[in-house]
């Protein structure tokens, strides 16, 4: 039993029993981490990839480890066929409930080495990824489901480099206010996730070490987030818990400064 399997085992209680999430992006990392926490609060859990198979099928493998239900799909976000297509697969499970846009690219650089196909890259994928996610899985969702976006603090930052991804993100806290209201009437609520500095292999790619340190020190829990911590956040927003919260961007970052 691993680590996340034996503490969700004692610490849960299957909030979401019956319930079915689709989690984009969800072979590694942060998005992996949230299909596992919502399988062990009972979810049935669809995840999708771009191109690591071997990862996905790991989280599947997990899942069902957890006495819970799961598939992968591969779908590239940013193709709004490809999205569609995947969503049809997961329609076997029934109706979505939840819904986690956690998909996402980095590509850093200050703006005078900016190209303009990086701009194309991470926009696809951050932003129309999950305008086309939403819209491909909305007339299958739930009324009173649940729509969880993943931001992040450097939506409000100013950070070298970040330009482009925090733009990105910027975009989702709108687009996730605005659709709050649009989905009211359905009872659907909207939300978002900002992690802080968390670790997963983007964090290290786009981070250097002395980078890393930096942000521990300006941390009031004293370290980086783990993908974990931002999983149990996002069970909460999935649950009935937090019925009366949408609309929203909660902050999950150990108290981060920046």
């Amino acid at each position: 039993m691993t680590a996340l399997q034996e503490r969700t085992s004692i610490n849960t209680t299957k909030r979401l029993e019956g319930k079915v999430a689709l989690v984009t992006g969800g072979s590694r990392g942060i998005g992996a981490a949230i299909a596992l926490r919502l399988a062990a609060e009972g979810a049935r859990v669809a995840i999708t990839y771009n191109s690591n198979k071997d990862a996905a099928d790991k989280v599947v493998a997990e899942i069902k480890g957890l006495g819970s239900t799961a598939i992968a799909l591969k779908a590239d976000v940013s193709s709004a066929e490809a999205t569609a297509a995947a969503i049809a697969e997961i329609k076997k499970f029934g109706k979505i409930d939840i819904l986690i846009n956690n998909a996402a690219v980095f590509e850093g650089g200050p703006i005078d080495g900016i190209a303009i196909d990086q701009y194309d890259r991470v926009f696809d994928t951050n932003v129309k990824g999950v305008v086309a996610t939403t819209i491909a899985a909305l007339p299958h969702i739930n009324d009173g489901g649940r729509i969880i976006n993943i931001s992040s603090g450097a939506a409000r930052a100013s950070i070298g480099g970040f330009s482009l991804y925090s733009a990105t993100k910027a975009a989702l806290e709108a687009l996730t206010r605005v659709w709050a209201q649009d989905l009211g009437k359905r009872q659907i609520t909207v939300n978002a996730i900002a992690p802080g500095v968390t670790v997963t292999d983007m964090m290290e790619a786009g981070l250097p070490k002395e980078v890393q340190k930096s942000f521990v020190e300006k941390t009031a829990l004293g370290r980086l987030g783990q993908p974990d911590d931002i999983a149990d956040a996002v069970a909460f927003l999935a649950s009935n818990d937090s019925r009366w919260v949408t609309g929203k961007t909660i902050d999950v970052d150990g108290g981060l400064t920046f």
